[in-house]
């Protein structure tokens, strides 16, 4: 019985130990299950890819006559090379012919491609207690693994990048891999001449205007311009920035905003602040965080982010009034800024 864990996929493809035999890609993440096939294909087909005998075919394609898999499976390659066999979208109608395939492929590879498969589905089932079956579970990518794939494509493009690039990109990506590799072939296209890349880079070719539309919500609610808040909420909105995810943002906002407050408590000037954190501020922030940690104390900053917290709160007991919290209370503390 081979049963890989998540985190054992990767090692898996650089090394496959089988050349024959049935692998199963599955999980919730779409993207990660084809780059996975595409993969273990590429290093199935050896040292000469042209040469290997690729078929593809539909699961719902061999639902509807099996025999096909099996047939397919079973015949020689009029041009020699190693015979693979791609199924998308496999479930478990595929469980019979693959049983009589299970202990003899005749040397084919099976790649197949699924969905989010339970422990007791029949095909994941067959594959993980198969002699010559691997099952490669593909789950959403930890920040750690995405933040590793950023750095790493870049690198291997020699592309410069500034501190605050990867963390603007995954305010901004998902956890689906093929739209995270969609998003860093355009910016390694874009910076394939200049070698660097800027925030700015990323907020122009990747952001849809929802990043710049967050900064614009918190630096209009620390710093008390409400008529710009409520055009960068709209713009959320409409972008499908989650009201809830946005109260979040705005509890982390306002609660390094009290933490740099400490500081200047302590004697040090804002900017001197800004200019110390690491990441640093984009630059076109400076001016609004400085101002802002002028206008709030620490008293004020700790109700404001006590008052954030029971929205939060509130909103997840109450999902449907999430915007309404959202506008609610970020225009309080845009008013409270406004008097100080």
């Amino acid at each position: 019985m081979t049963a890989l864990k998540a985190h054992e996929v990767a090692r898996f493809l650089a090394r496959p130990d089988l050349g024959e035999g049935i692998f199963l890609a599955y999980g919730p993440d779409g993207g990660l299950v084809r780059e996975t096939a595409q993969r273990l294909i590429r290093h199935l087909s050896g040292d000469d890819p042209a040469s290997a005998n690729v078929t593809i075919f539909d699961g719902p394609e061999l639902a509807a006559d099996p025999s096909l898999l099996v047939l397919e499976a079973r015949s020689v390659s009029l041009f020699g090379g190693k015979r693979i066999i791609r199924v998308r979208n496999a479930t478990k109608a595929l469980v019979m012919p693959l049983t009589q395939l299970r202990d003899d492929p005749s040397g084919t590879a099976i790649v197949l491609e699924a969905d989010n498969l339970p422990p007791r589905d029949a095909l994941r089932a067959l594959v993980e207690a198969a002699k010559l079956g691997r099952a490669l579970p593909c789950y959403p990518d930890s920040d750690e693994t995405l933040t590793a794939l950023m750095r790493e494509t870049f690198n291997q493009a020699g592309i410069r990048i500034d501190t605050d690039v990867v963390p603007t990109l995954r305010e901004i990506l998902g956890n689906d891999r093929e739209i995270t590799r969609r998003e860093l072939e355009k910016l390694t296209l874009y910076a394939a001449k200049s070698k660097a890349l800027a925030r700015e880079d990323v907020l122009l070719l990747c952001a849809d205007n929802g990043a710049l539309a967050i900064d614009a919500i918190l630096d209009a609610t620390g710093g008390g311009h409400a008529e710009k808040l409520e055009l960068a909420l709209n713009r959320a909105i409409a972008a499908n920035i989650n009201s809830q995810q946005l109260l979040v943002m705005l509890s982390n906002h306002f609660a390094n905003l009290r933490r740099w407050r400490t500081e200047v408590d302590a004697g040090k000037a804002p900017r001197a602040v800004l200019d110390g954190l690491k990441p640093k501020p984009h630059f076109s922030r400076s001016g609004a965080l400085e101002q802002q940690l002028r206008l709030w104390t620490d008293t004020s900053l700790a109700t404001a982010g006590e008052r954030l917290l029971q929205a939060t709160a509130d909103s997840r007991r109450r999902p449907h009034l999430a915007e309404t919290l959202l506008r609610r209370t970020a225009l309080a503390l845009c008013m409270l800024a406004a008097t100080h």
